[in-house]
C-alpha cells in the first residue's frame, strides 16, 4: 500500500482549499497516531488483498503471496468477525462494480491502491485511491472509509474529485473518459454515496477552484477560516479564526417576548453542538498542553477520580476461601456472554436462526438532530412512542 502524505493531499483537501493558510500551519506538527486509523489501514490492508485474490490476474506465485499477507491481517489485533463481514461486503460491491464496467467494454481494467497523481494543479499533488475501474467512457473511483463516526457524502467531496482529477490525469491519453463517477463506502454504517461529473466540468472546478487554493496553501498565504473543515485540523484547539467564529456565536442576541420560540430554538441548537465541539476542542488542546509542562493561568493539573481494583482477584479468591467465607457469597454465578461475543461464537449468517425470536431490537429513545438526518421523522405521539418506556427519557 502507498504511504506517505503530501502537504496538499488529497484527503486534507477540505481544508487547504477552505482555509488555505491552514496547510503550513500544520505542516511542523506531527500527526497522532490513532487506534481508529490503525484499524483503518488493518481493513484497507484486508480489501485490497480480497479484491486482488477475486478481481485481478493472481498466478500461483502472487496467491501465495496473498494467502501469507492473508494469515498476517488474521493475527493482528484489530482483525475480528465485524471486519471480516464489513470488508466481504464492501469487496462484493467493487465486484458487482467491476462487472458492470466489464457489461459496457469487455477491456474494462481495474486498480487498487492506486498512486494518483493531479500535481497539474495542485503542487506537490497526490493522494492513493482504493480502487479505480476505467471502462468506455467512464471512469470510477471507490473509497472505503472503515470508520463508523459520521456518514460521509460523495456529492461535491474535494477529496474523491481530486482522486478522480489524478485518474483522469494518469490515463487520459490511454482511455477516451468522458464521466468520473466516485463513490464512498462505508460498511459498518450502510452508507454507500455517489456522485458523477462531466471531465470538463471536473477541470472547470479544478482550474477555478483547486488552483487558485491550492496556490495561496503552498504558499501559507490566503485568509484563516472557521467551519466543517475543522474536525479534523491539528490546530482546532487553540486556531483563532475558529475561536473568534464561535465568539460570534455567543453573541446571539435574542428579541421579545421573553420566551424564545420555535424557530429560535432551532437556530442555537446548531449553535449549540458547534459550541460543545469547539469547547471539547479547546478542553483536550489546554489538557495536552499541561501535561507537557505548560501551564494555563488559572488551571492546574489535579489527579482525577478512580475506582479501587483488586491487583490479583485470583489471591483476593483464596483469602475469602481460607477466612471461611463461602463460594456463592464472593463469586457471581455464571454471565451469558454479550450478544456480539455470540454471534462470533455461532457465526453471524447462523445466528439469527440458531437463536429464533430471542433476539429483539427495541426502539431507540427519542433523539433531536437537524433535518438532514436520515432516519425517519417520529411524528405521532400515540403511535411512535407507545413501544417506550417515557420514564426512562
Amino acid at each position: 500500500m502507498a504511504g506517505g502524505h503530501a502537504l496538499l493531499g488529497a484527503s486534507k483537501a477540505d481544508q487547504w482549499i477552505n482555509c488555505p493558510p491552514s496547510a503550513r500551519l500544520q505542516e511542523s506538527i506531527p500527526d497522532t497516531k490513532s487506534e481508529y486509523a490503525e484499524e483503518g489501514t488493518v481493513a484497507h490492508e484486508l480489501a485490497e488483498i480480497k479484491l486482488s485474490r477475486s478481481i485481478t490476474i493472481c498466478d500461483s506465485k502472487e496467491r501465495k503471496r496473498l494467502d501469507a499477507e492473508l494469515k498476517k491481517v488474521h493475527k493482528n489485533s484489530f482483525y475480528n468477525t465485524e471486519m471480516e463481514n464489513s470488508i466481504q461486503e464492501y469487496v462484493e460491491f467493487v465486484e458487482e462494480r467491476f462487472m458492470e464496467a466489464k457489461s459496457r467494454s469487455e477491456d474494462a481494467v481495474v486498480l487498487l491502491e492506486e498512486r494518483l497523481d493531479f500535481s497539474e494543479w495542485v503542487p506537490e499533488g497526490y493522494g492513493t485511491g482504493d480502487v479505480v475501474i476505467i471502462s468506455d467512457g467512464i471512469l470510477e473511483v471507490i473509497d472505503l472509509k472503515y470508520g463508523k463516526g459520521v456518514p460521509v457524502s460523495a456529492v461535491d467531496n474535494p477529496q474523491i474529485r481530486l482522486y478522480g482529477l489524478g485518474a483522469w490525469a494518469n490515463y487520459n491519453y490511454l482511455y477516451d473518459i468522458q464521466e468520473i463517477r466516485m463513490t464512498i463506502m462505508q460498511p459498518r454504517l450502510d452508507n454507500i454515496s455517489s456522485d458523477s461529473i462531466t471531465v470538463d466540468n471536473l477541470l472547470t472546478w479544478a482550474d477555478t477552484v483547486v488552483v487558485p487554493a491550492a496556490e495561496l496553501a503552498f504558499n501559507g498565504e490566503g485568509e484563516y477560516k472557521a467551519g466543517s473543515h475543522c474536525r479534523w485540523c491539528k490546530v482546532k484547539g487553540n486556531c483563532r479564526a475558529r475561536s473568534e467564529e464561535n465568539m460570534k456565536a455567543l453573541e446571539y442576541e435574542f428579541k421579545d417576548p421573553a420566551l424564545l420560540s420555535s424557530e429560535e430554538i432551532g437556530s442555537i441548537l446548531f449553535i449549540a453542538e458547534q459550541l460543545k465541539a469547539w469547547a471539547k476542542d479547546v478542553e483536550d488542546y489546554a489538557h495536552n498542553q499541561a501535561l507537557n509542562g505548560e501551564k494555563i493561568p488559572q488551571w492546574k493539573l489535579v489527579e482525577g477520580r478512580s475506582n479501587r481494583s483488586l491487583t490479583d482477584k485470583e489471591a483476593a479468591k483464596e483469602i475469602l476461601k481460607e477466612s471461611g467465607y463461602k463460594e456463592e457469597q464472593y463469586l457471581k454465578p455464571q454471565d451469558l456472554l454479550s450478544l456480539g461475543d455470540l454471534e462470533k461464537l455461532v457465526g453471524k449468517k447462523n445466528f439469527s436462526t440458531v437463536m429464533g425470536n430471542l433476539i429483539i431490537k427495541p426502539p431507540g429513545k427519542p433523539t433531536l438532530v437537524p433535518e438532514t438526518d436520515k432516519r425517519p421523522e417520529l411524528n405521532s405521539i400515540e403511535q411512535d412512542f407507545e413501544n417506550i418506556d417515557m420514564e426512562e427519557i
